[in-house]
């Protein structure tokens, strides 16, 4: 069993014995994840990828029209979208993506990743925490914020197992404005039930618009599906909660601590004031990152990085955001997840074809192809694993909603994801849907592959465990990080 403190990768035999001596001294979980392990450091496997990007697309990305298109279908269920052959012989995607076509060999996927929701929330819940069975009293619906009783997010156990090399944390999440608000935030994306002290690092990546979609030139209003002129400038601000004040000094920022106000405005609709005291590993790594003019410049202004650069993310608030997902592995973050869609953009219940082809699709496809080009030029790409999902799929029956003909429901039987580097074989497919896109056919995979395709990668033991913190300790019995296995046939 392998038990992460705070500054080892993992606890060993020899360090189990010393907890397990603390124990005996009164110490208790809290206790001992403040302790640094005293053994040798051992992760138990070597890893495939040293960083995860997670890429999020919140709403629901429907597979018929992108991924796992079904030409021979009826024209009902296969739509109006035209698939495309790509580099890989026999694979065939969506015709609004010719640059991931152009580009599979650097890209695989899995056609058959399902679950048994399909409701936004425990959607999110899901995929985000990798479990399928939601925990005790969690809500099956949707709107409710993260609490402590959450299952942790994959993000949040990547925080926990592996140990920060420099002034940023193992994990980062890059979140729209919207993502911030208690009422949008999503459950499984904080540490939840496993304390404060874990959550990653929520960093609000884009400006808020009032439209969805990719601003500033593919905004949609949801409510409409029509075009949404975006007119607050820019399109997106490095991140505002990692801003200092020109008039506030390196010397003022230490005494005066700001950052944990900081800190406390994002997680106020999770915790006290006194729980985020809970924070404090993270808290000078913060304030030391945060008084470096130059490391704030150089990581974090993404727009004024190279116009070739841009250009080749695309100069939108996805493109930007891949674009600092980027900066970040290649500074040393382990994992970060990136929330393309201002609330859930790709819930597309109304002109599902209409929003996928003009304001969803084609920044997403210059956006991902821009960083798996970018990351491959750079010699990262082997050490990167690149994971795209959605909470859901969508229903292969078209949905009739309000007087909108042309739009799909949620769908948690069958969703696409995409997976890049890190091992993966280039051009592979895993697992194929029915006729209609309804269900797996083959190699069904549910999101406890998915987190173990992440977790095998970045080389995390499979007996890692982790510990309930609002537990009393006569309670405490420690929850396994794997609950499934990674996805075979991908490396």
């Amino acid at each position: 069993m392998s038990i992460r403190p705070l500054h080892s990768p993992f606890l060993t035999r020899r360090g189990m014995l010393q907890a397990g001596a603390a124990g005996l001294l009164g110490l208790n979980v809290g206790d001992l994840w403040q302790l640094q392990a005293q053994g040798e450091s051992n992760t138990g496997q070597a890893p495939r990828a040293k960083s995860v990007i997670y890429i999020f697309l919140a709403g629901g990305l429907s597979q018929i029209d992108s991924f796992d298109m079904k030409p021979d279908a009826s024209e009902e269920i296969r739509g109006e979208f035209k698939p495309i052959s790509t580099r890989t012989p026999g694979v065939q995607i969506c015709e609004h993506l010719p640059q991931l076509a152009q580009h599979s060999s650097l890209w695989s996927m899995c056609r058959s990743v399902t679950h048994s929701t399909n409701i936004h929330w425990p959607g999110f819940h899901m995929m985000n925490s990798g479990r399928s069975s939601l925990p005790p009293g969690a809500e099956m619906r949707d709107g409710t914020p993260p609490t402590r009783h959450d299952w942790p997010g994959m993000a949040a156990l990547v925080n926990y197992s592996i140990s920060s090399t420099n002034n940023l944390p193992p994990a980062i999440v890059l979140t729209p404005n919207r993502e911030l608000e208690s009422a949008s935030m999503t459950p499984g994306i904080t540490a939840g039930r496993m304390g404060a002290k874990w959550d990653p690092w929520m960093i609000e990546a884009s400006r808020g618009c009032g439209g969805h979609g990719c601003c500033p030139d593919h905004c949609y209003l949801f409510r409409t599906a029509e075009k949404f002129e975006h007119t607050k400038q820019p399109a997106f601000t490095p991140p505002r909660h990692l801003t200092l004040s020109d008039s506030l000094d390196e010397l003022r920022f230490h005494r005066r601590n700001d950052l944990l106000a900081t800190l406390e405005q994002q997680r106020g609709d999770l915790e006290s004031r006194a729980a985020v005291q809970a924070m404090n590993p993270f808290r000078h790594r913060a304030i030391s990152l945060l008084t470096s003019s130059q490391t704030r410049s150089s990581l974090f202004d993404v727009t004024a990085a190279h116009a070739r650069e841009q250009d080749l993310y695309g100069r939108t608030q996805w493109g930007w955001t891949l674009l600092l997902a980027r900066r970040l592995i290649e500074s040393g973050v382990s994992m970060v997840q990136a929330v393309l869609g201002d609330y859930a953009p790709w819930d597309t219940h109304k002109k599902n074809a209409g929003l996928l082809r003009d304001f969803l699709l084609p920044p997403f496809d210059h956006a991902l192809t821009g960083l798996l080009v970018d990351l491959q030029q750079r010699g990262l790409l082997e050490d990167t694993l690149v994971v795209v999902a959605s909470e859901f799929g969508r229903t292969p029956k078209p949905q009739v909603m309000k007087g909108f003909p042309d739009g799909r429901d949620h769908w948690g039987r069958l969703q696409t994801a995409l997976f890049a580097g890190g091992g993966v074989r280039g051009g592979t497919v895993v697992g194929a849907s029915d006729r209609i896109g309804s269900e797996p056919t083959s190699e069904p995979q549910r999101p406890e592959n998915v987190a173990a395709t992440i977790y095998h990668a970045l080389g995390i033991p499979r007996d890692t465990v982790w510990f309930d913190e609002a537990l009393a300790e006569a309670k405490a019995q420690p929850y396994q990080l794997y609950h499934g296995s990674p996805i075979p046939g991908l490396v």
